[in-house]
């Protein structure tokens, strides 16, 4: 079978899937690896350990893979009906937790699935899927897949779907078509996100500084919150989702009802 038509159907089986947004793309050295290190050489991750212990593994896709050529990046949609008012004493909770499953078991269930697919169609290939807990700087290579861009809240942003969804990555061992890379930054001069975090976690545009993030702070800290920082969180207790809910090109973002990432009543 031509590498076109395998690349057309393992999309057409991902749509299936739910996954609202495909691109493949080469396994190259990630663009971003530099920016990477700069980054954790700056501080910025605090204590999360297991980004500058593995770090030199972030550079290429073959740590994941051996012999990798190809990801199909893919985006899974978690915009579910917007949540109810909160009442004093009441926190608030990022909107990617809201369902009663673990997002990482749904998306991997999906993703077997996928992998499937790709042995079907492509005998002997090895194959593996992941989201976001292995080595892997998916935001560049969601861009190089035409996914969308980085913003300057470093989240991927889509022209229609905004930035309000997972993503994953199946990884295989074979050459498919490619995808062109996204090429334009959409934000413009527009710093509503910058300007609306809280507790100043943007040093300057495209960065963030974890340290001061509240998503860190109420998920990776592992000690006391530092003081001046705590009357800044405002009710967030789990996650945050600030800088996405500002954002314009998350105004018209499609919602999506799937049960296992909805609002627990």
């Amino acid at each position: 079978m031509e590498k076109a038509q395998i690349t057309a159907d393992l999309k057409a089986a991902a749509s299936q899937l739910e996954f609202v947004l495909t691109g493949v793309c080469p396994a190259v050295t990630a663009q971003g690896f530099h920016r990477f290190q700069q980054w954790l050489a700056q501080g910025f991750a605090g204590e999360m350990r297991y980004l500058p212990d593995r770090a030199a593994a972030y550079e290429h896709p073959n740590s994941i893979l051996d012999g990798a050529r190809s990801l199909l990046m893919l985006a899974l949609p978690y915009r579910t009906s917007g949540p109810r008012p909160t009442q004093p004493g009441m926190g608030r909770i990022s909107r990617y937790a809201w369902g009663p499953d673990d997002y990482h078991d749904v998306i991997h269930h999906k993703l077997k699935s996928l992998a499937a697919s790709a042995r079907s169609l492509i005998p002997g290939v090895q194959v593996r899927g992941i989201t976001d807990t292995a080595p892997l700087l998916e935001r560049d290579f969601a861009r190089l897949a035409g996914l969308g861009w980085i913003g300057k809240n470093t989240m991927l942003i889509h022209r229609e779907q905004g930035s309000w969804f997972f993503l994953a990555a199946l990884l295989l061992d074979c050459e498919l078509t490619y995808d062109d890379a996204f090429a334009n930054d959409h934000c413009g001069t527009c710093t509503a996100c910058l300007d609306a975090c809280p507790t100043g976690a943007f040093p300057q545009p495209y960065v963030l500084d974890a340290t001061r993030c509240i998503s860190y702070l109420t998920i990776e800290l592992r000690g006391d919150i530092p003081h001046d920082l705590r009357p800044k969180m405002q009710d967030w207790v789990f996650g945050c989702d600030v800088c996405q809910e500002v954002c314009p090109w998350n105004g018209k973002a499609p919602a999506t009802d799937h049960p296992a990432l909805s609002l627990i009543h």
